[in-house]
């Protein structure tokens, strides 16, 4: 059983965000919807909570009200192992959202992702540290992650760190 569970609140678009969320992560699924009910506070039938799982971790979309938003005080990080799997999700999320500096992206419905290679961890953590800081240097300058850049830039001996 999981311990710790991401407990999102949204306005009312709760189960619409799980449904697409389990629609870009594979092995995701819905796993229980519940409804208010006559005591509130929202009205009777609409959904409160939705448990969702995203490759195997469990999230539950709570609609809430709209009180609270998402902020980029809170993201999600996505380690991907190729510039493929870098580009779907990449593509998937921001589709309706926005792009942001360095990997980072909002989705449509404001929640924030980090959409990492898992080489730019390695790059960056290179004894080498003119090799680290070369690939940090590149990595500010983009967008979406490209590992090719990020290559590029460690294997620039010499150059500015």
């Amino acid at each position: 059983m999981q311990k710790l569970t991401p407990f999102l609140w949204f306005d009312t678009e709760g189960e619409d965000a799980a449904e697409f969320y389990v629609s870009v992560f594979p092995n995701s699924r819905i796993v229980d919807v519940t409804h208010y009910g006559e005591a509130g506070p929202r009205a009777a039938g609409t959904v409160m909570t939705v448990v969702f799982e995203l490759d195997g971790q469990r999230f539950v979309a709570l609609n809430g009200g709209p009180e609270f938003t998402f902020s980029e005080a809170v993201s999600f990080e996505v380690e991907c192992e190729d510039q493929d799997e870098i580009d779907a999700y990449w593509n998937a999320l921001t589709e309706g959202g926005e792009p942001g500096p360095c990997g980072w992206l909002k989705d449509k419905f404001g929640l924030s992702w980090q959409i990492v290679p898992r080489r730019l961890t390695e790059l960056i953590s290179d004894p080498d540290r003119a090799k680290a800081q070369r690939v940090v240097a590149a990595m500010l300058q983009m967008r979406k992650i490209e590992i090719a850049e990020l290559e590029r830039a460690a294997a620039a001996e010499g150059a500015p760190a």
